[in-house]
């Protein structure tokens, strides 16, 4: 008996597998003109399979991930104009409380909870790849805790999905490498960071330039 649920569970998933990857060739971007005009999709639409695969690129997006993250924000990213538009409504942008001359930062906000949920699966996934992203995690987490590193992660994840999906026509994901803000940190920054990082440890640092 368990055996045969388990096959009529294996075989409902398959269906739904397929109607997945039905919907995905159905959806094109951009969109067809307006309801009723009999209009067709332009020349050099995508259709949603493409985005899929294209998401499923990014370093914690699975296959399962690429299609709720279509699923939730659609492949027609004029309703938001600017990737920040799209954090925000997503509910992964700081959000500022300000009672009387004191401003002080406030939860995120609950935003769309299924992908919430995805995004944060694919920001603890892509936590533990040696990628951009997952250097990223390891800057933020060791001043900001591991929960507000996530949500910088699924930010920066939705930003990409975004321009991914807004320039359809010849975007692909490229990786930075997880060397990437090293080698293009400010010098004086840097310097001025590792001079306090001397100091805590107790040693009193001077600077001398070396001429090049």
């Amino acid at each position: 008996m368990l055996l045969g649920t388990v096959d009529h569970l294996t075989a409902q998933i398959d269906e739904l597998d397929r109607l997945i990857a039905q919907a995905l060739e159905a959806v094109t971007t951009p969109h067809d003109g307006p309801a009723g005009t009999g209009t067709e999709p332009a020349a050099d639409a995508v259709n949603a399979r493409v985005l899929a695969e294209r998401l499923d690129a990014v370093p914690g997006i699975g296959p399962a991930t690429a299609q709720i993250i279509l699923a939730e924000i659609g492949t027609d990213m004029s309703r938001f104009p600017t990737p920040e538009h799209l954090v925000s409504w997503a509910k992964l942008c700081p959000r500022t409380i300000q009672s009387g001359a004191k401003n002080s930062a406030g939860p995120a906000g609950q935003g769309n909870p299924w992908l919430k949920g995805a995004l944060g699966e694919a920001a603890n996934a892509a936590a533990r790849t040696d990628t951009f992203l997952g250097a990223r995690y390891r800057r933020i987490v060791k001043r900001r805790g591991h929960a507000k590193a996530l949500v910088a992660v699924a930010r920066s994840i939705l930003v990409i999905a975004w321009h991914l999906i807004n320039d359809s026509g010849a975007s692909s994901y490229k990786e930075l490498g997880a060397d990437w803000h090293q080698r293009h940190l400010n010098p004086a920054r840097r310097t001025r960071d590792l001079v306090r990082q001397l100091q805590a440890l107790g040693h009193q640092v001077t600077l001398e330039s070396v001429p090049t």
